[in-house]
């Protein structure tokens, strides 16, 4: 498939409903799929929101088995976030800075990504979603599940918030991804006649433009659909760009 994208169309499934742990999100996503009039089509990316993985695949925590440490309690007082929720981002990364006098807190995970929060949601008062064990797993099962129900071959790109140290709010970024290379290779040549090489995280930018049209307040769209992109296509998995890769 060409690299050279001019082009793309994009869709939220829904009405999606709500997962709970042990759903077969696959199976939840291609019905969704047959309800609506867009069907699937040959190299499609399917964009999938981490919680809902996370939630499948019952990634949560309750708090009151957390004992924060004096780390956790001396953050919590410094940014306050919740002791208990301090305690999983330290447990959940290697490292981590705090941006501006309050947070957030950019905490690098062990599986490698730089996230805020280290990819934590909270759940109500009393509970906590952890990122899926292995997102690139995770994503050539459900893109794998997919495809065998479906019949059309399609790539699959997990994608989580992630703030910046640098500034305020929030983006989307690809922490999983199956059937889509994750970076895009071009190659531009200069006027002296020197070839330069550039890579690009295209499976973040795939993520980033899901990210108009995912999870937005009153919508609980948490899968979206993008047409048209053009990649190479692996299983690499986004594991395979990171600079601390596990």
């Amino acid at each position: 498939m060409s690299t050279t994208t001019s082009a793309f169309s994009a869709f939220a499934l829904e009405p999606f409903p709500t997962v709970t742990p042990g759903d077969h999100l696959a199976d939840i996503i291609t019905g969704v799929v047959a309800s609506q009039a867009a069907k699937l089509q040959d190299g499609d990316v399917i964009v999938i929101a981490s919680k809902v993985v996370s939630i499948t695949e019952n990634r949560r925590v309750d708090l009151s088995t957390v004992t924060p440490s004096q780390t956790a309690l001396a953050l919590s007082a410094r940014t306050g976030k919740p002791a208990e929720i301090v305690e999983l981002i330290l447990a959940e990364s290697t490292e981590h800075v705090v941006a501006g006098d309050r947070g957030p807190i950019i905490a690098r995970h062990h599986l490698g990504y730089q996230l805020t929060s280290a990819g934590i949601d909270r759940d109500g008062t009393d509970g906590a979603w952890l990122l899926p064990k292995d997102p690139d797993t995770s994503a050539r099962s459900l893109r794998d599940a997919i495809t065998a129900s479906t019949g059309v071959p399609v790539a699959v790109v997990i994608a989580d918030s992630d703030g910046r140290a640098d500034r305020r709010g929030a983006t989307a970024i690809s922490i999983g991804a199956a059937g889509i290379a994750p970076l895009r290779i071009t190659h531009h040549t200069e006027p002296e006649g020197k070839t330069k090489r550039q890579e690009e995280t295209l499976t973040d930018l795939v993520a980033a433009a899901a990210g108009l049209i995912l999870g937005q307040r009153g919508r609980g769209a948490p899968v979206a659909v993008l047409r048209g992109i053009s990649y190479e296509a692996s299983d690499v998995g986004v594991a395979s760009m990171l600079h601390h890769a596990p």
